[in-house]
C-alpha cells in the first residue's frame, strides 16, 4: 500500500466512470475518433507510455523501500502511514506469481 498508493495509479484511476445498467459494462461503448464503437470491456484504459511510467514508479518505490528498510528515519516516516495501511486487507501469497517466477528460471 505504501509503495503503490498515491502513485501515478491514482491519476489513471481518476475521471468519470461510465454508468452500466446491466452491471457488467456490456452495455457501455466508447466511440473513438475513427468512429469505431468499442465495447467497454475491450477498451484499453491505459496506454503504453502510462503503463511504462507507472511500472517504473512502482518498481523504484519498491526498490527504495527495500534499500531504506534499515534506516531509522525512513522507518519512522513509514510508521506515520501504518494507521492507513492497517485498514486495508491483509496481503496474501500470490501462488500464480510464484509459479510464473519459477518459469523464468527454467
Amino acid at each position: 500500500m505504501i509503495c503503490v498508493r498515491n502513485s501515478m495509479l491514482e491519476h489513471l484511476h481518476a475521471g468519470q466512470v461510465p454508468i452500466t445498467r446491466v452491471g457488467d459494462y456490456s452495455d457501455v461503448f466508447v466511440l473513438d475518433a475513427d468512429g469505431q464503437r468499442i465495447p467497454w470491456t475491450e477498451v484499453s484504459r491505459i496506454d503504453d507510455d502510462e503503463m511504462r511510467d507507472l511500472m517504473r514508479q512502482i518498481v523504484n518505490r519498491l526498490y527504495t523501500f527495500h534499500l531504506k528498510a534499515d534506516d531509522a528515519a525512513f522507518r519512522d516516516e513509514i510508521e506515520r502511514w501504518l494507521p492507513v495501511a492497517e485498514k486495508w486487507d491483509e496481503p496474501s501469497e500470490d501462488a500464480g506469481f510464484i509459479r510464473q517466477t519459477g518459469e523464468f528460471r527454467e
